[in-house]
Formats: C-alpha cells, sequence, structure tokens
C-alpha cells in the first residue's frame, strides 16, 4: 500500500480495471481540508463507490487520512479487493500528483505502514499524529484514536473477538440494503444503530472522547480529530473541540474545513439524496 503511493508506481490492479467516470455532476466544492478515516479497504462493508464520489465533489488543499484505510487483519485472513477499491487507490494517488498534500496517519488495521512514519512517497506524508492549524484559530491534534482504547491496547484478543462480530453487523447492512433498494429506500445501518442502542457501547464511546479530549489539553492543543469508533461527532462537551470523522462502513462520514473556517461533518448518504433531488448522477461509478 505505501508503494503504490509512490508517483513512479502504480496502483496494483486485482482483477477487471474499474471503470470511473464522470456523469453529471455539480463543480467540485473548493475546500481547505479534508479529513476521512475508517474506509476499510478491503472488507465488503467498505462503501467505495460513495467515497469516490465524495473524494470528487471536494476539492480539498489538504487531505487528512485518519487510519484505518485499508483493514490489514481482514485482507490477513481472506484476501478481498475489488475493482471499486483499486479505485479509490487510484483517486488518493491521483489527488497526491496534483500537487496537493496528502498526510497518511495509520490506525490499528492498517499498522503495518506505522514501521513508515516520518518517511514521504511522492506527496504523501506518512505520521503517527499531526497538528493541524485550522482557519478558526485552534490547533487540533490528528490522530486515528486507537492508542487510546482500552480494549486495543490492552487486550488485543477481545478487540480481535470484537471485530469478528462487528464484520457479521456489517454483514446484515449489505443484505438488509440490498431488500432495501429493492423496495425503493435510502440506506441504513443496523450496525451503527444497534451500537447506539448498547448502554456498554454507548459509554464506550463517552469515554473515548473524554480521554481524547485530555490528551489534546496535555498537548496544549485546542482540539482533536480522530476517528477509530465509527462514530462522527463534534462538541465541546470536554473543553476543547472533538471532532471523530466517522467511517465509511457504517455512516459514509467525513469532515470538512470550510474557507470560513467552520467544519462540518458531511454524511454522504444524505448528500447524495440531496443531490439526486437536484437532478444530478453520481459522480464516479465503480464496475466490479
Amino acid at each position: 500500500m505505501a508503494l503504490a503511493f509512490r508517483r513512479d508506481v502504480q496502483a496494483p490492479v486485482c482483477g477487471e480495471r474499474a471503470s470511473v467516470a464522470r456523469i453529471s455532476a455539480p463543480l467540485p466544492v473548493k475546500v481547505r481540508s479534508l479529513f476521512i478515516s475508517d474506509v476499510h479497504l478491503g472488507t465488503r462493508g467498505c462503501q467505495a463507490e460513495r467515497l469516490i464520489d465524495f473524494l470528487r465533489y471536494y476539492d480539498a488543499e489538504t487531505l487528512f487520512l485518519v487510519g484505518d484505510i485499508v483493514d490489514g487483519w481482514r485482507l490477513r485472513s481472506s484476501w478481498y479487493w475489488p475493482t471499486a477499491h483499486n479505485a479509490v487507490v487510484r483517486e488518493l494517488i491521483a489527488f497526491a500528483q496534483r500537487g496537493r498534500r496528502l498526510v497518511y496517519i495509520p490506525g490499528n488495521h492498517d499498522e503495518c505502514l506505522r514501521d513508515y512514519a516520518g518517511a514521504a512517497f511522492g506527496a504523501v506524508e506518512i505520521v503517527d499524529r499531526a497538528i493541524h492549524r485550522g482557519l478558526d484559530g485552534r490547533d487540533y491534534l490528528v490522530v486515528h484514536g486507537d492508542h487510546f482504547d482500552v480494549v486495543v491496547r490492552h487486550a488485543r484478543w477481545l478487540a480481535l473477538l470484537g471485530d469478528f462480530g462487528y464484520r457479521a453487523a456489517l454483514a446484515s447492512n449489505v443484505w438488509l440494503n440490498w431488500i432495501r433498494r429493492r423496495f425503493g429506500f435510502g440506506y441504513w445501518s443496523f450496525s451503527s444503530w444497534a451500537k447506539l442502542r448498547v448502554k456498554n457501547a454507548v459509554n464506550h464511546i463517552g469515554r473515548f472522547e473524554e480521554v481524547l479530549s485530555s490528551e489534546a489539553r496535555r498537548r496544549n492543543v485546542q482540539g482533536v480529530i480522530c476517528g477509530h469508533i465509527h462514530h462522527a461527532a463534534m462538541h465541546d462537551d470536554f473543553g476543547v473541540r472533538y471532532i471523530n470523522t466517522g467511517d465509511w462502513v457504517e455512516s459514509c462520514t467525513g469532515v470538512i474545513e470550510r474557507y470560513d473556517g467552520q467544519f462540518e461533518i458531511v454524511r454522504w448518504t444524505d448528500a447524495q439524496v440531496e443531490l439526486d433531488a437536484a437532478g444530478f448522477a453520481p459522480l464516479a461509478e465503480a464496475v466490479a
């Protein structure tokens, strides 16, 4: 994956080459920064086509990949890499080759890239964490967040067991949404709905947010931007600005920083509905 981001090395092509084409779309929206995490390329739950649309809709100066972009845990046990996932990699390479800044902060699922922290592959920087100075005057710690997850740090076997159950829930998303599409309904995540109704999971999310906010204060910054727990959020509940980018397997969310200094969570499934209502076709169509 690291080699794929070098300008002089092409992304690996697995199977038939994806066909990606702009059909009919508004001009890209210019933003200062874009933050995405938890794409989980290499898994069946990855919403690759939606992510390509999102990346093409927003024209950013800097793109932060905030961890778990590739799911190395899953790929080690069972190889799954359709052409749509190849198309995402090519989209990221194209972004870097346009002279934009691309910062990759590995997470626990793509932790092998942490061995390359401090290296640069063309225009791609790989770092353990970053400090982003926002136009709102705040300095933000940008980090995946798994280092502050007690389960991941101290009970890896439990994290792997939880990952197995989580994949089962994601598989249910695929089948449920296939049925929903047949009846003309939009995307809905069963796994996300279930997670937010389990008391222990809700408590875990709250604790995670508090710990990350404490880390930001310890580093004398005014905010933190992270991923990891697949729950997009933005608030000041713990004395600093906490922003979580969410994910691209359940909620299809990313964070944009506009030129007026405002940060915004974009839920792309909702944004697509609005674009469809305005008469715009999808920006990208990946053919498996």
